[in-house]
């Protein structure tokens, strides 16, 4: 993986503040802030599997003696990727948020969860043995 540089974290930062620019004015912009419950799922979204990539026994002899938990951890990281997204759709559909606002919240949290991800994937530890 290659190593996060100055330009790296500057770019990330952009997109993310992109991210959160987008959710918060479709918020303000349509007077609804159910759009902001699309940020927490999204920050909350890779805490799963963190958990459990920390749970799992790391034996390098018997492979499938992890294996149960970190899918735990990668379904519910999905299930709350997908709420993410999903939760504007249902706002929209009921009448609490306007279309603009669901799509400005939808690609706002797509943003904000690319970029934690992409923050992570810069900054592993790589382990050595």
């Amino acid at each position: 993986m290659p190593a996060a540089g100055l330009k790296t974290i500057i770019a990330l930062s952009f997109v993310l503040a992109v991210g959160f620019l987008l959710v918060i004015l479709s918020c303000a912009l349509w007077h609804a802030y159910y759009p902001l419950l699309v940020v927490g799922t999204y920050v909350l979204a890779p805490v799963p599997n963190w958990i459990c990539s920390h749970c799992a026994n790391p034996d390098d002899f018997v492979e499938s003696s992890g294996a149960a938990v970190l899918d735990l951890g990668r379904f519910c990281t999905g299930f709350l990727v997908v709420m993410g997204v999903a939760l504007p759709v249902l706002l929209a559909h009921s009448g609490l948020i306007s279309i603009p606002a669901m799509a400005m919240s939808v690609v706002g949290g797509l943003l904000i969860y690319g970029t934690i991800i992409s923050f992570a994937m810069f900054f592993q530890e790589e382990q050595e043995f």
